[in-house]
């Protein structure tokens, strides 16, 4: 079965497509074929002038016909394309999915955030982690953050909070969103025993790639201060240069090595994982389960 996701993010899009296949025991793999990411940042037009601009939606139409291409191409049958938090913003957004719509004939929903921690959770990573542990999964984006918190295999609660990398660019996060962030979190995770990070997200996965460490290996609260406190002294010409980053992660990892370092030091987290997942992965999952359940109706 060959599946695929769309997910139009604040800062990029992203088309994954995945074959399913039965392994041992009948437990299905999901095997990566194709990623593709385009830095459309429609969260520079959205968190500052409240609309995707002119410039934009052409750009969003033409990602999306490139896609339809793709999709086409590799014979995809099944589809779940979703936007994210600056969609959710824009006020012109209804006229844009409905010009794709008659462009490309593919039909972009705009999720919750509380729909798009759902979908990152069915990524099921807590499956693989430890069932007496304490687990904090938290998916950094441009225009939001999302939290999915689950202790010994359950979970226990799931959030969004308008905090993400642009916005912290263009100056929109208020200090009293701060403060409600550090509220729930600290409140939220007081009496669960020693909590682990699990980080997604395009920047958490630079850093992960340029710590060196081995797969399933964490990385440390301490190794992302020392990042962070070195990305901030360097300049964007520097940070590309040294770091081999392109310019749009070169402007939005500093923000992003903030929002992280911050939970975890409030959820009194030391490490975090970084199993280089996210919501394009997580609508796999869910759409796998839609066209099984499908099936089994026929």
């Amino acid at each position: 079965m060959r599946l695929a996701a769309i997910d139009i993010g604040s800062n990029a899009a992203r088309l994954l497509i995945t074959d399913v296949i039965t392994g041992p025991q009948g437990v299905p793999e999901f095997i990566k074929t194709v990623l593709v990411r385009v830095p459309l940042r429609l969260g520079f037009d959205v968190f500052d002038k409240g609309e995707i601009s002119a410039g934009k939606t052409e750009k969003i139409i033409k990602t999306i016909k490139s896609y339809k291409l793709l999709l086409d191409v590799y014979e995809v049958k099944h589809l779940k394309a979703c936007a994210t938090s600056a969609m959710r913003d824009a006020m012109n957004a209804a006229d844009i999915i409905k010009k794709v719509k008659a462009e490309t004939g593919i039909e972009i929903k705009v999720i919750s955030g509380q729909e798009e921690a759902s979908f990152i959770y069915e990524n099921h990573v807590a499956e693989a982690m430890t069932a007496d542990e304490s687990y904090l999964y938290v998916d950094v984006g441009g225009g939001s953050t999302d939290i999915t918190f689950f202790s010994d295999g359950k979970l226990i609660f799931k959030e969004s909070f308008n905090i993400g990398t642009i916005r912290l660019l263009k100056n929109q996060v208020a200090e009293a969103a701060w403060d409600e962030l550090k509220e729930y979190i600290r409140t939220k995770t007081k009496g669960y025993h020693h909590v682990t990070a699990i980080g997604s997200g395009g920047n958490i996965n630079k850093i992960f790639s340029l710590s060196k460490r081995k797969e399933g290996k964490p990385l440390s609260l301490d190794l992302l201060r020392d990042y962070y406190k070195e990305f901030s002294n360097l300049s964007m010409e520097q940070r590309i240069s040294l770091h081999k980053l392109r310019e749009d992660r070169a402007d939005v990892i500093v923000p992003a090595l903030l929002i992280y370092i911050n939970i975890m030091r409030w959820a009194d987290a030391e490490e975090i994982y970084v199993p280089k997942i996210g919501l394009a992965d997580g609508l796999i999952q869910h759409l796998y389960e839609e066209v099984r359940l499908k099936d089994l109706e026929v």
